[in-house]
Parts: structure tokens; C-alpha cells; sequence
């Protein structure tokens, strides 16, 4: 081999390893940034890794908002109707968030299977199941189509609670 032809020969191992080693960290860069989803069925399977940022999705499980008086802490449970996942979020909740609403959490998952939440995001109505929760529950093999049913019956039932709620306040303020 030439002194040119090997000149060349370590030019371009040299730019194919330095193209690798920019692949390399840019792959391990962008690892530490992907939010990965996962529904509680595939928590509860144990799919899901621990103390790494992920996403988790569902519908706010009736009657499982604890609030403490004291602070902004607040657990609930996020469902599928197949498997239940218990969140914990220190924080002020979006205004759409209630019982039986769907809900997607960001979030780490403990070794004590309690998922801490940094953001809660809620959506509009009971009719609503983030895609990635319906899909993730077809994958297992349920219809969302039934589980939205479910959600719009528990909707009800939290309107009717909040309703006569409303209703018992407006009448002992109107008797003062």
C-alpha cells in the first residue's frame, strides 16, 4: 500500500469513527429525555422500570382523591378498569381534573409500586381515554370501547354526588 493510499485509509477511519462516536452520544443524550408510556396494566405486569422518568395513563378512579388539608400533596388512583396504579403529586391540579376524568401522569414509578407524579394532565371529558391507554389496553385484549362506558356511568354518578353537593350548600347559605 502507497504512503498516499494509507494517508486516506486512516482520513476516513478516522471521520467513521469520529461519525460513531457523535451517533453514540446523541443516542445516549436522547435516552435520558424519552418519556416512555405505559397503562396500569403493564405497571401491574411489571414492564414498567423503576426510578425513570415515564408516562402513565388512565381515568381517575371514583372516590380515590385524598387531598391533605395542610399542604398541596394529593393521592389518587389512576385506572383502567382492569388494573389500578396509586399516584401521589405534590402540586396545584388542572382545573379539568376530577373523579372519573381521564389522566395522563409524567412521573416516577417507586420500588413500593407508588408512581410520583411531577405533572398531571387532564383531560376534557369521560368520554375521553388517551390513545395510549386505548391502545395499550387492546394490546392486552380488552375493548376501550367497553371501558368508556364505564367511565361515562362513573361520570354520572360524580356529576349527581357534586350536584347535590352544590345543592346542600346553596341551601344553608340561603338560610343564614
Amino acid at each position: 500500500m502507497t504512503p498516499k493510499r494509507k494517508q486516506k485509509l486512516y482520513v476516513i477511519l478516522g471521520l467513521v469513527a469520529l461519525a460513531a462516536i457523535a451517533v453514540g452520544l446523541t443516542l445516549y443524550a436522547l435516552r435520558a429525555n424519552i418519556n416512555l408510556f405505559f397503562s396500569p396494566i403493564e405497571i401491574a405486569a411489571g414492564d414498567a422500570p423503576y426510578e425513570r422518568q415515564i408516562r402513565a395513563g388512565g381515568m381517575v378512579k371514583e372516590g380515590s382523591v385524598s387531598r391533605n388539608p395542610d399542604s398541596l400533596d394529593v393521592e389518587f388512583t389512576v385506572t383502567d378498569y382492569v388494573e389500578d396504579l396509586r399516584v401521589s403529586y405534590s402540586g396545584i391540579l388542572p382545573d379539568l381534573f376530577r373523579e372519573g376524568q381521564g389522566v395522563v401522569v409524567v412521573g416516577q414509578l417507586k420500588q413500593d409500586g407508588m408512581f410520583r407524579a411531577d405533572q398531571v394532565l387532564a383531560r376534557h371529558d369521560e368520554n375521553y381515554m388517551p390513545p395510549e391507554v386505548a391502545d395499550a389496553l387492546e394490546a392486552a385484549g380488552y375493548s376501550p370501547a367497553d371501558f368508556q362506558t364505564k367511565a361515562a356511568k362513573v361520570a354520572e354518578r360524580v356529576e349527581a354526588r357534586e350536584s347535590g353537593e352544590g345543592e346542600s350548600q346553596n341551601q344553608s347559605q340561603s338560610q343564614y
